[in-house]
């Protein structure tokens, strides 16, 4: 089985560009809690440019999630803010990066 997780930040890294961020810069944590462990991911973005590394560090905003929550996100099956409003997703710092974050997410998938 995949790790949607992995493979979103791993096809993001990738990128170097992404022209739905042109306009944002920024610094977004994620720690995703995976039973007794928290795995780390940093996004940083400046202008578009996009490197992605598992370092700890200051965040212009943190999103706070277990890691099936954003497996979820990570497959287009749940949004970002709905999830922010369930209070299955914590976000802490810039709230508006989040939605600028979250256009990179999938789209859902088709209904059946």
């Amino acid at each position: 089985m995949t790790d949607a997780t992995a493979d979103f930040f791993e096809d993001l890294g990738h990128r170097g560009h992404e022209p739905l961020l042109e306009k944002t810069t920024g610094t977004f944590g994620f720690e995703l809690e995976n039973g007794s462990k928290s795995d780390h991911w940093v996004v940083a973005v400046d202008k578009g440019d996009v490197a992605v590394s598992h370092k700890r560090g200051k965040a212009d905003c943190t999103l706070r999630a277990r890691k099936r929550v954003f497996d979820s996100l990570a497959r287009g099956e749940s949004n970002a803010m709905a999830a922010v409003l369930r209070g299955t997703v914590v976000v802490e710092g810039d709230p508006r990066l989040l939605v600028r974050f979250q256009r990179l997410f999938p789209s859902p998938p088709p209904a059946r």
